[in-house]
C-alpha cells in the first residue's frame, strides 16, 4: 500500500523537439500537442497535482475546508466515471484520503464518494488505451482492495459494492466529450490480474465480528469466484477451509450460508480441485458442512431445500477423496439413512423432524444421495456403514414393474429415474455386500424383473433422465442396468451366486434375452443393445465355465446364436459404436461355454463355426486375431476342425495356411523381428527374437521364473500359429507363394529357434554369475552352434525357394513374350494382306501380276499325271467383271449335268461345308 502511495503517477509525454528535423515535422507536432493540450483543458476542470499537493499538506482548519472543497470538485467532475489516464493519480488521492481519515471523519464521506465512481465504467479516449493503462489501472484496483484495512464500515462496504458493481456495470447517462467506455469485462480482467479476489479473503479476518461488512464481502467474492483465476487467487489463500468454518455463524436473513456454499462449489468446480479438497479434509471442516446440511435438511422454506441440495454437491465432491473423513465425522451415515429412509421404513433418530413433500427439489435430493452412496460403494470402509443401514433392501425396493402411469409419491417419469439410478447404485454396491444381496434373493429379482423387460406387456419409457438414454419408449434402459447389476455380482466368480443363477434356469432366461436383443437389433441398432448383449455374453461365459454339464445346457440353443454373431460385417467393427467389443465377448463366450464340451463342439463345428472364425481371422484385425487363433488352437484337437481348415476358402481363393503366414508376418512386423526384403533370416543365431528383447539386459532369474523368451510366446500369436500348422501340416499346403514358403520355412523352425533363445539366455546368465567349467563351455557353444546351423539350413532352403520361384517367372516371361511375338507376326501378315488387296483394287498392273500368280500356283498345285477321258476345268470365270477374288464358285460338268440346279447347287454346298468340318 505504501510502496503504491510512493509511486508517481505517469507523466504527459511532452514532444522533444530533436536536431536535424526540418520544420515541417516540428510544427506538426507543435499542432498535434496544442490540440491535446487544448482538448484536457476543455476536458479537466481539476488540478489532481495540485489536489495531491494539497491533500499532502497538513494544518489548520481552513486547509481542511479547501481540501474537502477540492474533492467534491473531483468528485463532481468524474461524475460520469474515470479517465483510464487519471487512475493512477485518483488511487493516489484515495490513499491520501485515507490516511487522513485516521485524523478527521470529515474525510470519509468523499472517500466513499470516490470509491463508488470506481464502479462506474473507465473511460477511454483511444482504443489502445486499455491495454497502454493496464498496469496502473490493476494496480489501482489492487489498492482499492487494499483500503479494506480502513477501520471503517461506510468504506469497506462501498469498496464491496463498487466491486460488485464491475460485474453488474451499467453505462452513464452522460461521458466527457471525446471519451467512450471500456469494454465490459476490462475491469474484471483487471482485478483478476491484481489479484483483488486474493485481497478480499484475506479481509474476511478483518470483518469477522461485523456481519454486515463480511456479508458484502462475501458477496463481492461470489462475483469473482464466476472466474477460474480469481478462484485459483483464492484457494492459495485457504479460502475454502475459511468460507466452510463460517457457514454456520449466526445470520438471521441466511446470505451467510447461500453465499458461502455458492462460493465453495465455485472453488471446487473452477479452480484446482485437489488443492481445496485438501483444505477441507479436516474434521472440523466436515462437522461444520454436516451440522450446516442437518439444519437446512430439517427446514420447511423451498431455499432451504435448494440450498440443502448445493450442500449435497459439495459433500458428492468431497466423498469422491478417500482422504476426506465423511464416515468417521458422521456425515455419511446421516447421508445413507436419509437415502433409505422412505424404501426401509424403519424409526431412526437422526431423521428425526424430516419429512419428504416429494416436491423437484427432494427429487433432486434423492439422486444426489443414491450417487453419494455409490461413491461410498468404492470405499471398503463403508461397507458396514451400508450394511447395517439397509441400503440393498433398499435399492431393490425398485426392482419391479411400472404397473400404473404415476405413483402416489413421485410422478411416473421420476420414478422410472429413480429406480434406473437405483438399478446403476445397485451395480457398485451388490459387490461389496454379495451376503446380504444373496439374503434379499437379489437374483430372484432382478431374473423376474428381466421377464419383465421382455414381456409384450405394455410400457412406454419415458427415457428422460442419463441412464435412461437410449430406452425411450422401450424397456431398454431398466434391461441395460438390471443386466449391469447382474454382471458386477458374477464378476466376482463366486460359486454360490453362480449356482443360486444357475438353479433358477437363469441360463435359458439370458439366451431367451439375447435373443430378443439381437431380433431388436436387426431393425435398429443402438449402444445400450449392444451393452445388453455384451453383458449376457459374460455372466454366461462366467457360469458356464468348467462345467460340461452348464456347457450342454447352453450347447442346445446357445450355439446357433453364437453362430449368427459370428456372421456379422465386418465393416461394423469400426463403427465405434461397440461392435468390436461385442464380438469379443461373443469369443469369450465360446471359449468359456463350448470349448471343452464333445457335444457343443461337434454342434459349433458341424454348423461351419471354423469356417466364420477363418472369415473373421482374415480380416486382421489386431484386436481380434489373437483370441480368435487361440480359439482354432483349442478346436484344432478335433480332427474335423483340421479338416475345415484345409478346406476353407476366403475372398480371391485364399486358403487358411495363407492368412497365417500373413499375420505371422504382420506379428515379426510389430515385434521389430529383422528380416531382409525378400523376408529371409538376418540373423541366423537369433532368427526370431524381438526388438524389445534386444533391449532386455541380462537380468538373472529363478528357475521357477519365466524368461523373457518363455515369457514372448505367451504374449505374441506366433507360438499360436506354430500350434496350427502343426496340425495343418508343413508340406503341399494350397494357395502359397513364393513369399509365404519362405515365412513358412521359419514357422517351421520356429520352437528350435525358441530353444536356443533359451540357451542362449542361459549362456548369458551363467557368463554374468561365473565363468563356467569347460565341459559345460563346450556343451553350450555346441548349443548355440546347432541353433546357428539350423538358422543357416532354413536360410538356404529360402533362397532355394526363391530361385525355384525366379525361374520360374523367367520361364513364364519367356513364354509370355513368344506369345507377344507370334501376335506381332500375325497383325504384319494381316496388314501386308490388307496392303495387297488395297494394290489389287487400285492398281491394274498389280492385279494382272496377282492374277499370274495365281494361276502359276494353281498350275503348280495340279498333279502332273493326266487323267485318262477325264474333263478338264478350266479356272477362269467368265463374265467376271471384279477386281476382286471371287468366292467359292464350282461348275459340275458330266453324269450330274442333267439334275435339277436347285438340288444340284446345295448337295455341292453341303459337300463343300462337310469337307470344310474335316
Amino acid at each position: 500500500m505504501a510502496s503504491l502511495a510512493a509511486a508517481e503517477p505517469p507523466g504527459p509525454r511532452a514532444a522533444v523537439p530533436l536536431p536535424g528535423l526540418g520544420p515541417s515535422r516540428s510544427g506538426g507536432e507543435r499542432r498535434s500537442n496544442a490540440a491535446d493540450a487544448a482538448q484536457d483543458t476543455q476536458s479537466r476542470s481539476v488540478d489532481l497535482d495540485h489536489l495531491i499537493a494539497l491533500l499532502g499538506d497538513s494544518g489548520s482548519k481552513d486547509l481542511e475546508k479547501e481540501q474537502l472543497k477540492t474533492l467534491k470538485k473531483v468528485v463532481k467532475h468524474f461524475e460520469n466515471g474515470f479517465p483510464l489516464k487519471d487512475v493512477a493519480q485518483i488511487t493516489e488521492i484515495l490513499i491520501l484520503c485515507a490516511e487522513k481519515m485516521h485524523e478527521q471523519e470529515a474525510f470519509t464521506e468523499p472517500l466513499c464518494e470516490l470509491i463508488k465512481l470506481f464502479g462506474l465504467p473507465f473511460l477511454k479516449r483511444k482504443s489502445s488505451d486499455e491495454a497502454n493503462y493496464s498496469v496502473e489501472v490493476s494496480q489501482s484496483i489492487t489498492q482499492l482492495g487494499y483500503l479494506m484495512s480502513v477501520q471503517s464500515s461506510q468504506v469497506r462496504i462501498q469498496i464491496c459494492k463498487s466491486v460488485v458493481n464491475f460485474f453488474n456495470m451499467e453505462l452513464p447517462g452522460k461521458l466527457l466529450s471525446g471519451y467512450q467506455p471500456t469494454s465490459p469485462n476490462y475491469k474484471i480482467r483487471m482485478a483478476e490480474t491484481g489479484g483483488l479476489a486474493e485481497i478480499l479473503v484475506l479481509s474476511l479476518t478483518l470483518v469477522e465480528n461485523q456481519l454486515t461488512e463480511k456479508l458484502w464481502v462475501l458477496k463481492a467474492l461470489q462475483h469473482l469466484s464466476t472466474s477460474g483465476e480469481s478462484c485459483e487467487q483464492m484457494v492459495k489463500v485457504q479460502a475454502a477451509r475459511r468460507l466452510c468454518l463460517c457457514l454456520n455463524g449466526a445470520d438471521p436473513s441466511g446470505q451467510l450460508l447461500f453465499r458461502s456454499s455458492d462460493i465453495l462449489w465455485n472453488l471446487l468446480e473452477k479452480a484446482s480441485k485437489e488443492a481445496a479438497v485438501n483444505q477441507l479434509r479436516s474434521l472440523e471442516c466436515v462437522h461444520a458442512l454436516k451440522e450446516a446440511f442437518v439444519e437446512l435438511a430439517c427446514g420447511f422454506r423451498h431455499c432451504d431445500h435448494q440450498l440443502r441440495n448445493d450442500l449435497l454437491v459439495i459433500a458428492t465432491l468431497l466423498s469422491e477423496s478417500s482422504a476426506v473423513p465423511m464416515i468417521e465425522s458422521g456425515f455419511a451415515k446421516i447421508l445413507i439413512v436419509l437415502a433409505t429412509c422412505t424404501e426401509v421404513k424403519l424409526p431412526n433418530p437422526l431423521v428425526k423432524g424430516f419429512k419428504l413433500t416429494y416436491s423437484y427439489e427432494d427429487f433432486e435430493m434423492k439422486k444426489l444421495l443414491f450417487n453419494i452412496i455409490g461413491i461410498l460403494s468404492k470405499d471398503p470402509s463403508a461397507a458396514q456403514l451400508l450394511s447395517e443401514n439397509h441400503v440393498i433392501p433398499a435399492l431393490l425396493y425398485y426392482v419391479k414393474q411400472n404397473q400404473r402411469s404415476g405413483f402416489p409419491d413421485w410422478s411416473a417419469a421420476q420414478y422410472e429415474e429413480l429406480q434406473l439410478h437405483a438399478l446403476a447404485v445397485l451395480a457398485s454396491v451388490a459387490p461389496m455386500l454379495v451376503d446380504k444381496y444373496l439374503s434379499c434373493q437379489a437374483n430372484t429379482l432382478l431374473l423376474m424383473f428381466l421377464e419383465w423387460c421382455i414381456g409384450q406387456d405394455p410400457f412406454f419409457g419415458r427415457g428422460n433422465s442419463f441412464h435412461g438414454t437410449g430406452g425411450r419408449g422401450t424397456k431398454l434402459a431398466q434391461m441395460r442396468y438390471s443386466l449391469r447389476a447382474l454382471r458386477s455380482v458374477v464378476a466376482l466368480y463366486d460359486d454360490v451366486v453362480s449356482k443360486n443363477l444357475c438353479d433358477q434356469g437363469a441360463i435359458s432366461q439370458l439366451l431367451g434375452i439375447l435373443k430378443y436383443a439381437a431380433d431388436i437389433s436387426k431393425e435398429k441398432e443402438s449402444i445400450a443393445l449392444l451393452e445388453i448383449q455384451a453383458d449376457v455374453f459374460f455372466i454366461l461365459s462366467v457360469l458356464c465355465e468348467d462345467d460340461n454339464d452348464k456347457k450342454e445346457l447352453f450347447s442346445c440353443e446357445g450355439i446357433g446364436i453364437l453362430i449368427s454373431y459370428f456372421k456379422m460385417d465386418p465393416t461394423r467393427l469400426c463403427s465405434g459404436i461397440g461392435h468390436n467389443c461385442l464380438l469379443l465377448s461373443a469369443l469369450d463366450c465360446l471359449w468359456s461355454c463350448v470349448i471343452g464340451c464333445c457335444i457343443a463342439e461337434e454342434s459349433f463345428i458341424e454348423k461351419q463355426g471354423v469356417f466364420l472364425l477363418l472369415d473373421l481371422l482374415a480380416v486382421k484385425d489386431n484386436n481380434l486375431s489373437n483370441i480368435i487363433l487361440g480359439v482354432l488352437v483349442e478346436f484344432s484337437d478335433n480332427p474335423k476342425t483340421v479338416l475345415h481348415m484345409s478346406i476353407w476358402r476366403g475372398k480371391r481363393d485364399q486358403t487358411a495356411a495363407n492368412v497365417l503366414v500373413q499375420l505371422w508376418r504382420q506379428e515379426e512386423m510389430d515385434l521389430g523381428v529383422k528380416r531382409d526384403q525378400y523376408g529371409k533370416i538376418v540373423d541366423t543365431k537369433r532368427p526370431v527374437i524381438t526388438s524389445f528383447q534386444k533391449q532386455q539386459k541380462v537380468i538373472p532369474v529363478p528357475a521357477c521364473c519365466p524368461s523373457f523368451s518363455i515369457m514372448e510366446i505367451s504374449e505374441s500369436t506366433r507360438a499360436k500359429i506354430y500350434s496350427l500348422f502343426c496340425k495343418l501340416g508343413f508340406e503341399n499346403l494350397p494357395g502359397l507363394s513364393a513369399k509365404d514358403v519362405v515365412t513358412l520355412a521359419i514357422i517351421q523352425h520356429y520352437i528350435d529357434f525358441k530353444v536356443g533363445e533359451v540357451w542362449s539366455e542361459i549362456s548369458a546368465e551363467i557368463k554374468e554369475e561365473f565363468r563356467p567349467v569347460t565341459s559345460d563351455e563346450r556343451a553350450l557353444k555346441l548349443i548355440l552352434e546347432v541353433t546357428e546351423n539350423t538358422g543357416r539350413r532354413v536360410l538356404g532352403l529360402q533362397t532355394e525357394a526363391l530361385g525355384r520361384q525366379h525361374d520360374q517367372e523367367m520361364k513364364e516371361e519367356k513364354q509370355f513374350y513368344k506369345e507377344i511375338q507370334a501376335s506381332q507376326i500375325q497383325r504384319e501378315m494381316i496388314n501386308k494382306s490388307w496392303e495387297n488387296f488395297l494394290a489389287r483394287t487400285s492398281n491394274y498392273e498389280a492385279l494382272k501380276k496377282a492374277k499370274m500368280r495365281q494361276k502359276t500356283l494353281i498350275e503348280a498345285s495340279r498333279s502332273k499325271a493326266k487323267l485318262h477321258n477325264g474333263p478338264e476345268h478350266s479356272t477362269d470365270i467368265p463374265k467376271l467383271h471384279t477386281t476382286v477374288a471371287p468366292g467359292r464358285c464350282v461348275t459340275l460338268e458330266g453324269q450330274l449335268a442333267n439334275t435339277d440346279h436347285a438340288r444340284r447347287k446345295s448337295s455341292v454346298c453341303r459337300a463343300f461345308r462337310n469337307n470344310q468340318k474335316r
